[in-house]
């Protein structure tokens, strides 16, 4: 009996292990997709044989994008080599797939037709990816695209653009045009995804509103329209360099042309002079094109079996209205949505999506309008925020349900089944630094001792201020902390106070606003053990319950009181006061339960040994001479349930934590009390444009990105434009308006940050307009526009503090703060695979000594410059420039007898090569090979940083 009990909870084991991770039995979700994936998907074997026969083996298995085109009415694959080129006389099909961060793959399917592709073809084309959404299990979302007309999501595949070329797609071997190279004129519309398109190469295309790009063959000129945006300016250099390396081979020269400014620029004389000379372009006229339709109210239509389209008059949508054996048509005017019931056939499929396209035609729309076409259970955003209280998904996917459901069942029956690990959530900063708290009252804001400042009080609000040591300098992160039941006057109150303690302080901290049950991971390892009670010290929440006449809840030893213990380790612990009742109890935690006369520790069936080491550690924090006694589940004396006045239900089954959303960036303007969102697609760090406001939205928590040269001047309106993000729920995911939002400055980017993003910490650190730096980059002048060392950057030198050796924070019973997990690998994530760096970007040193040095007189001008009357020697830095050897004594930032006119923040660099080697015993080169932090970390030891 004992033996099959162990083999039926190994096999449990074994089934949660393949819940979590289906890829460990089949090897990929290549392998998955061509199996038999009828147990696994639910599509039908013949459907997956076909998608492999038609599309090739593992379609849609693998992260990324796949291109086919309609060739002689067959698909044929585009190599990747190839993606990004469209013929206008073709027909393709894309499939874009996403690996979730839960695990799942996400689809979306667009077919591009070429403005001169047959019918014939276009049909096929639409067929074929109705069919690729069948054998992908109808949980795709397809998209119609028209040249010329594309959405951004379709572009964002293909950065910076597309350029249509004339012709049509052949997979044969292409052929090497040897004739004179043809110069072309180009328009660029857009400021984050490009609209590119082919304008006869004349003076009369030229307009003051748009970006041109006129390509020779030995030059590629950008001509800027007056009424042009930056953006629009910057995101053309990005159409000007893929065509410099793309079709120059990256040998040719790139001059910006501004419309109206003749200054006697040699390149807009070369510029004028390609369209027969200059001559001023004429004012823009009204547009012939016809305008859309306005729909003041969106229509919803039955498809029948037919292809007739039949109205629903109701005022108001809802979900209901949606039959699963039915097709139907939502006409928001520019965008038409078909909606097919998971009970519709391929052929009712296409017989609504023809009938649609005869609608367009038939109401004069524009052959561009969008065509997005769902099947029942894979609504996108926009669809379903149509709809009034569309039902949130509720049900969890495969890899979360089997986190740890299956395992808690069992385990609460008495099997032996080993538990999986959750989720990695590992600090994204160094958790070791040093910490202040403050408590708001009222008008007053008190500094709390290091002995009470981890218990927080539920009436009250605090703000926190953690500094730690980043990459190159030192960071500061402020935190206000609203407790649930504080007054609204105190939580503004306390992010007032927060923005003066902000102000005093050198640089740009990362200021975060959370309320109490909502904080993010990263709040609980920055506190590393947290106490929460009932009440309030504060006067307001004091006054607030004398005049409602209710109980003050605040904690009293006297009294009985009930905390949950929770937390991911021993460094990472909170206990949180909860209603003494047994319905706040869970298998899942353990507890401490303080009556009048005894102290009882609870612990829950589904609980770990390491949650048990949880509670002895707070049981220290709250009251070090509480004597408890140890209680199991199921085993509770009487005395204890009369405690919670008496036993009743509570949740017996395992608290399963979903995983962190994959994010979505979004750029918001709010001008005169209009408020407009729109998500960036695909989104990259070039997408942070200095000019806007951002939000990146990780459904967890938010971050509202300051741009430099963004119209935001205080973090109290970045705030702000956080709520009303939240307030709008964009994504329609049941945003809280309590969601954690935090506040990023642009150059002072934390990793909490940059972990979403593949960080270039150089790109962070450019001064200028986005325009002004993309067009350094591409004339490979980058290094020009980055921010000189000083202004914020030397609030951060070591000059100031003498004590280099940064302190250690030091806990409520004066244990010095645990070492951060982060600490210790942080030379690893710095040359992690995803490129996830730490974010805080380097100063760039000032060339050392450039011209004369008021120390030095010419000892610095040339390489082969003499050290006259120093009585010093001369060598070269790792960066090709000349400096002066000083003795270590000197160069210690705690020396007697310091050098300046010195880089302070390269005081190794002035040492001779002995004794460079003699003080860091190793050789100069070696240590410059070291990573950043591994650098000054031994110059902090050395008294060198």
């Amino acid at each position: 009996m004992g033996q099959r009990k162990s083999e039926y909870a190994n096999s449990i084991t074994f089934l949660l292990h393949f819940s979590l991770n289906p890829t460990a039995l089949f090897g990929s979700f290549e392998d998955i997709h061509s199996s038999n994936s009828a147990t696994l998907c639910c599509v039908e074997k013949n459907l997956g044989e076909i998608k492999n026969r038609v599309y090739g083996k593992g379609s849609g298995a693998k992260a990324g994008v796949e291109v086919w085109c309609i060739e002689n009415l067959q698909l044929v694959p585009v190599p990747k080599s190839s993606h990004g080129k469209f013929f206008c006389g073709s027909a393709y099909i894309i499939l874009n797939t996403v690996l979730l961060k839960n695990g799942s793959p996400e689809h979306d399917i667009h077919y591009w037709l070429g403005k001169d592709a047959k019918e014939v073809d276009s049909a096929l084309a639409s067929d074929k990816a109705l069919e690729l959404d069948e054998a992908l299990g109808s949980h795709t979302v397809q998209y119609r695209e028209v040249q010329g007309q594309e959405t951004e999501k379709f572009l964002s595949y293909f950065k910076p653009c597309i350029i249509p070329i004339e012709g049509v797609f052949s997979s044969g071997p292409g052929h090497v045009n040897t004739e004179t190279y043809q110069v072309t004129l180009l328009t660029c519309k857009g400021d984050r995804a490009v609209h590119v398109k082919e304008v006869p190469f004349t003076r009369t295309s030229l307009n003051h509103n748009d970006v041109f790009i006129l390509d020779t063959a030995s030059k590629i000129y950008l001509f800027s329209g007056c009424n042009s945006s930056i953006q629009e300016r910057a995101k053309a250099l990005e159409v000007v360099e893929y065509i410099k390396e793309n079709k120059h081979g990256g040998k040719c020269e790139v001059a910006a042309i501004d419309d109206g400014k003749f200054v006697g620029d040699p390149d807009v004389g070369e510029f004028w002079s390609l369209f027969g000379g200059y001559a001023p372009i004429p004012r823009d006229l009204a547009s012939a094109v016809p305008e859309q339709p306005v729909i003041s109210t969106v229509k919803l239509f039955w498809i029948t079996t037919q292809g007739k389209l039949c109205q629903n008059e109701a005022d108001n949508l809802n979900k209901e209205m949606l039959s699963s054996d039915k097709c139907y048509m939502l006409d928001c005017g520019t965008e038409l949505f078909i909606w097919m019931g998971t009970s519709t056939s391929i052929t009712e499929r296409k017989t609504a999506i023809s009938a649609v396209e005869d609608f367009v035609r038939s109401q004069g729309r524009s052959v561009g309008t969008h065509i997005t076409f769902l099947t029942e259970g894979s609504e996108t955003t926009l669809f379903r925020s149509h709809f009034d209280k569309w039902p949130q998904k509720v049900e969890p996917k495969l890899y979360e349900e089997g986190r740890g459901k299956v395992a808690a069942i069992f385990k609460q029956s008495g099997y032996d089944v080993k538990e999986l690990p959750e989720e990695d959530c590992q600090p994204c900063i160094d958790c070791s630094g040093t910490l202040k708290v403050w408590r708001v009252n009222g008008d007053e804001v008190t500094l709390i001792p290091v002995a009470e400042q981890m218990k927080f009080y539920s009436g009250d609000c605090y703000i926190l201020q953690y500094t730690y040591a980043g990459h190159e300098r030192e960071e500061n992160l402020f935190y206000a902390w609203l407790g649930c039941s504080s007054s609204m006057d105190d939580k503004a109150d306390a992010i007032s106070h927060m923005d003066a303690i902000i102000s005093s302080t050198k640089g740009n901290p990362v200021l975060a606003q959370i309320v109490e049950g909502r904080e993010p991971e990263q709040f609980f390892a920055i506190t590393q053990k947290l106490v929460i009670f009932k009440g309030g010290m504060g006067k307001r929440y004091k006054k607030s319950t004398a005049e409602k006449g209710i109980p003050d809840e605040t904690f009293d030893d006297t009294n009985t009181a009930l905390f949950r213990v929770q937390g991911k380790s021993l460094s990472n612990t909170q206990a949180v006061q909860v209603d003494q009742v047994s319905s706040s109890l869970n298998s899942s935690y353990s507890y401490i339960l303080k009556t009048r006369t005894s102290v009882f520790t609870w612990v829950g069936n589904l609980s770990s040994a390491r949650d048990q080491d949880l509670v002895d550690r707070m049981l220290d924090l709250i009251n070090p001479t509480w004597q408890p006694i140890l209680v199991r589940e199921g085993s509770e004396p009487d005395v204890f349930w009369n405690a919670l006045g008496g036993k009743g239900e509570y949740p017996r089954e395992k608290e399963i934590k979903g995983f962190t959303e994959d994010p979505h960036l979004f750029t918001c303007v709010s001008t005169e009390g209009d408020f407009k969102v729109k998500e960036i697609f695909n989104f990259s760090q070039d997408d942070l444009t200095t000019e806007d406001v951002l939000v990146l939205d990780c459904h967890s928590e938010i971050y509202v990105w300051i741009g430099r040269h963004s119209n935001i001047r205080s973090k109290q309106e970045a705030l702000t434009i956080g709520l009303k993000f939240l307030e709008m729920d964009i994504l329609v995911e049941g945003l809280s308006l309590e969601t954690p939002i935090y506040v990023v400055k642009e150059a002072y980017e934390p990793p909490l940050f940059t972990r979403f993003f593949e960080w270039d910490s150089s790109k962070a650190n450019m001064i200028g307009n986005t325009f002004e730096r993309k067009l350094a980059i591409l004339n490979g002048r980058a290094k020009k526009m980055e921010a000189p060392l000083g202004g914020s950057w030397k609030a951060y030198s070591r000059e100031i503090t003498p004590n280099s050796n940064r302190s250690r924070s030091v806990g409520p019973n004066g244990v010095a703060r645990s070492t951060s997990p982060a600490s210790s690998v942080l030379g690893s994530r710095v040359k992690s695979s995803d490129n996830r760096r730490f974010s805080s970007p380097p100063p760039i040193p000032t060339k050392l000594f450039s011209g004369s040095s008021p120390d030095l007189g010419d000892t610095a001008k040339g390489p082969h410059a003499p050290s006259v009357n120093t009585g010093q020697q001369v060598h070269q830095s790792q960066d090709g420039l000349n400096v002066v050897f000083y003795p270590y004594e000197r160069l210690k930032v705690v020396s007697s007898d310091p050098v300046t006119g010195i880089d302070v923040t390269r005081r190794e660099t002035y040492l001779s090569d002995e004794e460079f080697q003699d003080i860091f015993k190793m050789a100069r080169n070696a240590f410059y090979e070291l990573p950043k932090w591994r650098q000054n970390k031994l110059k902090m030891s050395l008294n060198l940083f």
